[in-house]
């Protein structure tokens, strides 16, 4: 086969992406330059690599054979690079992805803790959904991912061979209300009061629920105000517009003004912390890491 090493960046970010558009954009290649890279890859193959849908792009199981591989020539590359330009790093890289709220809850102190015991690993940090952090992680773009579930936790992908994971953690969600108005003082809710609620949510899409709404919450809901970072739901929670659900473990980095009240009258909410990377043997640094995110949650 005659592939190049531009090819197989391209088929890692398609990867990762799940989608020609979006890989032309990180890349900043065109769609057409992708598609092209694309096909001479399949043709270079003798194979299909990607299986075109209407929500996307996914590997073939050809096209993540060769995704094994493009991670191993890829890193070795970026390894010779360093020699010759001089720049090797004395320090141990590992490269985390974490979901968007285990950012504020997770992340500092697992830094902290980690600077302690192993000063000579240096971690660098993206936030994404859970689906795309898969991605990325099975496209060798991160080395480790922190992730959630809900009940009934099934496998976090269908690829083969399955991703190692370790539970890190269970935390209940709550909801975060504005601390003075019709909630003040109280320490729980009925679901049945949150029917007319007005809510703050972030946008749904076909990978990744809708956030911030009372799972199984009867009716539609009334949702007000759509965002996806955590610190503008909750600023909007403490100005009293709105409320939203939040995992319990963000109890310690609210803002002034915003609540937590634990769901009456339904069953209790349950999201997993998972820690996530590629089959096979761990690396002495991503051991330390994944040790210290587990000793912190």
């Amino acid at each position: 086969m005659d592939i190049s090493s531009t090819g197989l960046r391209v088929l890692r970010q398609i990867a990762e992406s799940g989608s020609f558009t979006a890989a032309a954009t990180r890349l900043g290649y065109t769609q057409s330059a992708v598609s092209r890279q694309a096909a001479s890859l399949e043709r270079s193959a003798g194979t299909a690599l990607f299986e075109r849908r209407p929500d996307g792009v996914r590997l073939t199981p050809a096209g993540l054979t060769l995704l094994r591989h493009a991670r191993t020539i890829l890193d070795c590359l970026m390894a010779a690079e360093r020699d010759l330009t001089g720049t090797a790093s004395r320090t141990e890289l590992v490269r985390l992805g974490l979901f968007l709220s285990a950012g504020a809850a997770i992340l500092p102190l697992s830094l902290t803790r980690l600077a302690a015991t192993d000063p000579q690993i240096t971690v660098t940090t993206t936030e994404g959904t859970t689906p795309s952090l898969i991605r990325a992680l099975r496209a060798g773009s991160i080395d480790l991912a922190v992730l959630t579930s809900r009940p009934p936790h099934r496998p976090l992908d269908g690829e083969s061979p399955r991703l190692h994971v370790e539970t890190v953690a269970d935390t209940e969600l709550v909801v975060a209300v504005p601390s003075t108005g019709e909630f003040a003082g109280r320490t729980a809710v009925h679901v049945d009061e949150l029917v007319d609620a007005l809510w703050i949510a972030a946008p749904a899409s076909n990978a990744e629920p809708l956030l911030g709404v009372w799972p199984g919450l009867p009716g539609r809901p009334d949702i007000v105000h759509c965002a996806r970072d955590w610190l503008t739901k909750l600023q909007l929670v403490a100005g009293g517009f709105g409320v939203t659900t939040v995992p319990s473990r963000l109890s310690p980095v609210l803002p002034p003004g915003v609540s937590l009240l634990h769901v009456e009258g339904a069953p209790p909410e349950i999201r997993r912390v998972l820690v996530a990377r590629l089959p096979g043997h761990a690396t002495p640094a991503i051991t330390a890491v994944t040790r210290a995110i587990a000793s912190t949650t």
